[in-house]
């Protein structure tokens, strides 16, 4: 019992640490436009191409650890992303930074999948399984929390890219740990993995992701956007019937068939798609509208992600009550009367309004989370975990990345059409976006500024009440949703049931 649950503790070690990389940028990005002069566009790919990089990989990493053994992969890609860090870190240009980024995506892909698959081997009682989920659910949710703060203290006494230095320490520990406890595991009857379909799922991923993010920024008249758009479809659609030709498909797409599985999925994606969001908006608004410091935006988006964790850790305990749909609607429910409040915020709010509405959202988010995970991860026996974990975490790293990119846009889109610039203000870099406009400001004389600051500040918040609202709506839909797609699933899955339902 000892060494299962410090298993969970290695594997909730990295997880922790990919989540808070998926973040611990936000704060700094107001800063990548005066120190590498990022313009708008690049700031987007900044954020976004770890999260790309993450989610078009993670099939084929699940798929390898599988094979090779998770305990193996998780050490070697310790190893790569510590490495990778350091580059990140230490990038010149925003195009470098970019690209380091993406490699940093390509190294947590091979982690991800195997801290997932690691807890399914090792917890095999029901019970224990769904209260392990919960916890590491719980740590990532800490992470998205813990992130900004981390980021807040190291911005306030360093230079952006020190965000990244702490990553190496971490990831030592978690490589020796590993290697001391961790037991490994693999599926004993895998084939050789199909290689077209690895280049089809990461082809497809990309492609109607650049699609998705070009179309939003650009609009959909660019060449670019529809040709994407078809070659991600197909791609995608290549890749499925060829999966279900195969004696050992990359994913064994009859599971979408069960209103369980893709329900599951889909409420998954769209509730970590509405919290990236909100966590980069967070990360503006306090900075550049209530003119706190990053130690203080950090520390003010903290209670979201803990009271995160406190729901994933309580979800367990709902599902006999509520049954898996009603815990699943519960949570995206309370993330829908969160973003309602966010959709009324001024630019003088009290942060008890503030605090209030981030402790029922991020709570909702860990009960949705952990119900999800745990029926994913159940609909497969020990053998395919890497693969099944990896599809749960495809659909969380793209939710994610797609929440910046979309919602990010949205607001954007609503800040530059509500902006009114002052007389004399050039129409250039205070239209592309608030940090844009505070830059300009810097340069004017006091009054001139005073109205620009005035003038952009009221057009981001127009963004934000919007984005608010449009998310809001979209929860309320998916807990709908998710009250019909969830309905019938035992509270209580044992591990027989689920083997016999596979086979």
């Amino acid at each position: 019992m000892t060494k299962r649950w410090a298993s969970l503790a290695i594997a909730c070690l990295a997880t922790l640490l990919l989540s808070l990389d998926l973040t611990v940028l936000h704060l700094a990005l107001p800063r990548l436009v005066g120190d590498l002069g990022a313009d708008a566009t690049q700031l987007l790919w900044i954020g976004d191409v770890y999260g790309f990089a993450l989610a078009g990989l993670l099939v084929t990493m699940g798929n390898v650890g599988d094979r090779i053994g998770r305990k193996r992969l998780l050490l070697i890609g310790t190893v790569a992303f510590g490495a990778a860090s350091a580059l990140t870190a230490y990038a010149p240009t925003p195009e470098l930074l970019i690209a380091a980024r993406a490699l940093l995506g390509v190294a947590g892909a091979t982690i991800m999948p195997s801290t997932l698959s690691i807890i399914r081997n090792v917890f095999t009682d029901a019970g224990e399984r769904t209260a392990a989920i919960g916890i590491w659910s719980g740590m990532s949710a800490a992470g998205f929390a813990v992130g900004p703060v981390v980021g807040g203290l190291l911005l306030d006494h360093f230079w952006w890219g020190s965000v990244f230095l702490i990553n190496l320490p971490i990831m030592a520990v978690v490589f020796v740990a590993g290697l001391l406890v961790l037991p490994e595991s693999r599926n004993p009857d895998a084939g050789r993995i199909d290689l077209l379909s690895v280049v089809l799922s990461f082809t497809g991923v990309v492609a109607v992701i650049y699609a998705v993010k070009e179309a939003a920024h650009k609009g959909v008249e660019q060449v670019d956007v529809p040709v994407a758009a078809v070659l991600g479809v197909a791609c995608l659609a290549w890749f499925g019937l060829r999966q279900v030709r195969l004696a050992e498909p990359l994913i064994d797409v009859r599971l979408f068939r069960r209103r369980a599985f893709s329900a599951s999925i889909g409420t998954n994606l769209l509730a970590i798609f509405t919290m990236m969001a909100m966590s980069l908006i967070f990360a503006w608004y306090f900075q550049l509208v209530l003119g706190w410091s990053p130690l203080q935006a950090g520390l003010a988006g903290l209670p979201g992600g803990l009271s995160g964790a406190v729901g994933g850790i309580l979800a367990g305990r709902l599902i006999g009550p509520l049954g898996r749909n009603g815990v699943v609607a519960l949570g995206l429910l309370m993330n829908a009367a969160a973003f309602l409040v966010y959709s009324s915020l001024g630019q003088d709010p009290s942060y008890l309004v503030i605090l209030a509405a981030m402790t029922v959202g991020g709570m909702g988010i860990g009960l949705a989370f952990t119900v999800n995970n745990d029926n994913v991860l159940a609909t497969v026996p020990k053998e395919r975990a890497g693969a099944a974990a990896a599809v749960s975490e495809t659909s969380f790293e793209l939710g994610g990345a797609l929440g910046i990119a979309v919602l990010g846009t949205v607001l954007n889109s609503a800040y530059r059409s509500g902006l009114r610039l002052p007389a004399g203000i050039p129409d250039g870099a205070a239209r592309e976006s608030l940090a844009g406009a505070m830059e300009v400001a810097a340069a004017l004389p006091q009054e001139q500024a005073a109205v620009l600051v005035q003038a952009a500040r009221a057009a981001f918040m127009d963004g934000v009440h919007v984005t608010g609202l449009v998310t809001a709506g979209m929860l309320a839909v998916t807990a709908g949703l998710a009250l019909v797609g969830l309905r019938g699933v035992p509270k209580v899955i044992p591990e027989e049931v689920l083997a016999r339902a596979h086979s």
